[in-house]
């Protein structure tokens, strides 16, 4: 047997530096799973918040006498409880509202969230759209 046969023999049976190469595999892949988990949970947790503020302000416009009081009642109440969503910044959310039909009445709330922390970390996995756009039919009238 060759110098070099006997070395190469003995640096298979060898496991000194098997849970270095271990945790130089799954280590990567481990930050990636953190990652894509606090990414989209947390864009998750603003689309759930966008949605709430339509779905409410659908709910509260449902008091007004025309459409314009209507849309009225949306925006302040979306302008009035934005900030009890933790990860939903005031300034960047828009209400639409508008009638649809003889008797639906349509809040959409947009917000911007391209300048969110989820958007300035390293991007290890596939960031989702910045833009989030939620809309709530309420019916009106005519029971």
């Amino acid at each position: 047997m060759t110098w070099l046969a006997h070395q190469l023999r003995r640096l298979a049976r060898s496991r000194d530096a098997a849970s270095a190469v271990e945790f130089a595999i799954l280590v990567p892949l481990f930050l990636l799973l953190v990652f894509g988990i606090i990414v989209f949970g947390s864009y998750l947790a603003m689309v759930h918040g966008v949605q709430q503020l339509a779905a409410e302000a659908a709910r509260r416009s449902i008091a007004g006498l025309n459409d314009t009081e209507r849309a009225s009642l949306a925006a302040g109440y979306v302008s009035a409880n934005a900030g009890s969503y933790p990860l939903i910044v005031a300034d960047r959310l828009t209400v639409a509202s508008a009638k649809s039909g003889a008797n639906v009445f349509v809040v959409t709330v947009d917000y911007d969230a391209s300048r969110s922390f989820i958007f300035a970390l390293p991007t290890f996995v596939p960031m989702p759209r910045p833009r989030i756009e939620r809309s709530a039919a309420i019916p009106f009238g005519g029971f």
